[in-house]
């Protein structure tokens, strides 16, 4: 069970090692056995496709491409109140990121120089929808939605088969409701290889997102290593939280919230910060009379036993901690959220009060749940409507525009030694002044 630590009585660096997280698995064996998989996708395509799916999930896939019959009857075998969720869920996502859609841009940096900022959608694009201890139809949607808000024509959405050999039926149900028309069922490095390279059945992606487990992750890698392959959304690794509370918070509330991602996986992360002993002692006593509740008790307390509940001098202090940390997902549930969350610097997604749990922003909120983990949240932001752009700069000068720019433009280029540079810019300028360069 998680143990308790008192701030004050760390060194930082007794502190940092608390805090660690454990190291990515990237070693030799995986980037051979990843390395493996992807040539064989590349020189065998959807047959190789076939054969992996009958070693590593003993089954092949009934199509290898769901059919368009079976994304439109998907969602008539689900319970239509997850129905109603899923639709829910679409439109909140998409409220949000469709509020963060870049607008383009024209401004005159000087008299006849005009320069501009166009956004266009990336095509085609990967989704990778996880379907590994279970399916995640909720990162169908979060990937999904702001695809299409961006613009994206042509997308590839891949999720691993069932035991059916089929992909997921709410995956499939959001495919048709978001009219993604190729679905590969298709899971791990060969998925990744598959949409990075293209294969008979597969378009090839410009980019390539979500998250997966190990192989996943080294094949995203791999593959944006690979002038020939796919640009990767963001750094993924094992999911974390960290929390910090005050005696006004509710301890089974925030045992909860700690358990929601130590269930994930025993490589999870979940911490507590807090300027309140008692309410350590109290968060610590919840944890161990709910985590037995849980259908996946044994995965939480492995989780747990790396974390630790950090008892700080003041809640200044708390937010130091976490700003070190850096976590994937912030959690706030003191009497003033709002004004520790003014200083908050690195986070991946912050959730702020004693009613707001990070499941809300993994499922329904609005806000997206791929975010980055292992500290990249000091640089990197969640996924956005952006990452599915790319933005591309326009620049126009008159003639007038090339006499009040050149001279100052020629300069600089004279000064870096550049002569086919100052050359471009002073040979217009003599043609427009009736100069003759013989």
């Amino acid at each position: 069970m998680m143990k308790i630590v008192t701030a004050r009585d760390l060194s930082r660096e007794a502190l940092a090692e608390v805090l660690a997280r454990p190291a990515l698995e990237s070693n030799t064996e995986l980037r051979q056995t990843v390395a493996g998989i992807i040539a064989e996708v590349r020189a065998r395509g959807d047959a190789a496709l076939l054969d992996f799916a009958r070693r590593f999930d003993g089954r092949a896939p009934v199509n290898l491409l769901a059919t368009a019959e079976e994304r439109a009857a998907a969602a008539d075998g689900l319970d239509p109140e997850l129905l109603a969720a899923i639709d829910t869920a679409i439109d909140t996502v998409g409220r949000f990121h469709a509020a963060g859609k870049p607008q383009d841009l024209s401004v005159e940096t000087a008299p006849g120089v005009t320069c501009q900022a166009r956004w266009q959608a990336l095509d085609p694009v990967g989704l990778y929808v996880p379907a590994g201890s279970a399916p995640l139809p909720s990162t169908a949607i979060m990937l999904a939605v702001p695809a299409r808000l961006a613009g994206c024509k042509r997308i590839v959405l891949a999720t691993p088969p069932n035991a059916q050999g089929r992909a997921d039926a709410a995956v499939l149900a959001i495919a048709a409701r978001l009219n993604i028309d190729t679905v590969l069922v298709s899971g791990g490095a060969q998925a990744v290889a598959a949409m990075a390279y293209g294969t008979a059945s597969v378009p090839r992606v410009a980019k390539i997102f979500g998250p997966g487990n190990r192989f996943v992750t080294e094949a995203k890698r791999q593959v944006a290593e690979s002038a020939a392959g796919a640009a990767q959304d963001l750094p993924a690794g094992p999911s974390e939280v960290l929390v910090i509370a005050d005696d006004s918070a509710n301890p089974d509330f925030v045992a909860m919230d700690l358990l929601s991602q130590s269930e994930h996986g025993p490589d999870s992360q979940a911490f507590l910060v807090t300027d309140s002993a008692a309410f350590a002692a109290a968060v610590q006593e919840s944890l161990e009379r709910l985590t037995p509740t849980l259908a996946r008790a044994d995965t939480a307390r492995i989780a747990l036993s790396h974390g630790a509940i950090l008892v700080a001098d003041d809640l200044d202090q708390a937010v130091t901690i976490s700003n070190e940390y850096a976590p994937e997902h912030l959690i706030i549930s003191t009497r003033d959220p709002h004004s520790l969350c003014e200083a908050i610097t690195s986070a991946g997604s912050v959730f702020l009060g004693h009613y707001t749990p990070e499941s809300l922003g993994d499922y329904i909120s609005g806000t997206n749940h791929v975010l980055p983990t292992a500290g990249w949240a000091r640089s990197i932001s969640g996924l956005s409507i952006t990452d599915f752009m790319r933005r591309m700069t326009v620049q126009e000068a008159t003639p007038e525009g090339l006499k009040t720019l050149g001279p100052p433009g020629a300069c600089l280029a004279a000064h870096e030694g550049l002569d086919a540079h100052r050359l471009a810019i002073t040979m217009r300028l003599d043609q427009l002044a009736g100069r003759s360069r013989a």
